[in-house]
């Protein structure tokens, strides 16, 4: 997790919500969706303490508060995290947020939860077998016995065969917002740099906005095996057919 992550995020925060079609409605999808994914795990639980460790600008932390839940949301970028209050204080929900890194949760943030929760394809992100290694860890202390911990990303082992260099660009707002990516592979074949494209058009004129991170391919054999090395137990996957969510779903108990 180098300073480019934490730029990236900041330098994103404010334009963030421009890779959805619509941010409101991903709220709502993100929230109903995760939220039964949860208590598909936790049938007798209706309100639980949550701890959303990669919360960006509120996508997923916000939908989980209005379903009721006690959220805590944490980010490595301070200016997601200022942006992520504005939206919650708009919507009139209460979440706890701070800033902190995957590998320093147990002494960033007290407590324990029901459920620890990293969404979006943030975990890879972690580039070194030690920083997985310790991240794993970190989640492994704030999660409270009982509990569970979900994690979604992208589905490396099939992205891997073909190794894309773009996503196909997508077009919001009547033609007048395209977003894309370009992916610029490493010579180790497991790691890219990503770089990510708003254009605007504004009374015939374009405007480009790139955002550029790096991402590690993580398999989720590697994942799953660094989550039981930690001590998760019943560490499983859901596809999105199987979960209604657009990435795969990782599910894991301690």
């Amino acid at each position: 997790m180098s300073d480019t992550v934490e730029n990236f995020y900041d330098q994103l925060a404010q334009d963030y919500h421009f890779i959805f079609n619509n941010w409101e409605d991903s709220l709502a999808y993100q929230g109903n969706t995760i939220n039964k994914i949860i208590l598909s795990s936790l049938p007798n639980s209706k309100t639980l303490s949550i701890l959303d460790c990669s919360c960006g600008i509120g996508t997923q932390s916000i939908g989980l508060a209005q379903k009721g839940h006690h959220v805590t949301a944490t980010d490595i970028s301070l200016a997601s995290v200022e942006r992520a209050k504005k939206e919650a204080n708009k919507r009139g929900v209460k979440i706890s947020f701070s800033v902190s890194d995957f590998r320093t949760l147990n002494k960033d943030i007290k407590g324990t939860y029901d459920v620890v929760l990293s969404a979006d394809n943030s975990i890879p992100h972690l580039l070194t077998e030690d920083d997985l290694c310790q991240t794993a860890n970190q989640l492994y202390t704030k999660v409270r016995p009982g509990g569970m911990l979900i994690i979604t990303m992208r589905n490396y082992t099939e992205l891997l065969k073909e190794k894309p260099t773009s996503t196909k660009p997508r077009t919001f707002d009547d033609g007048n917002r395209i977003v894309f990516q370009l992916w610029d592979w490493k010579e180790d074949g497991r790691t890219y740099t990503l770089h990510h494209f708003i254009m605007q058009k504004a009374k015939d004129i374009w405007k480009t906005k790139q955002y550029s991170t790096s991402y590690r391919a993580l398999l989720q054999t590697e994942l799953t095996s660094f989550l039981q090395e930690a001590g998760f137990r019943n560490v499983s996957w859901q596809s999105p057919e199987e979960s209604g969510y657009y990435q795969p779903v990782l599910l894991a108990w301690k």
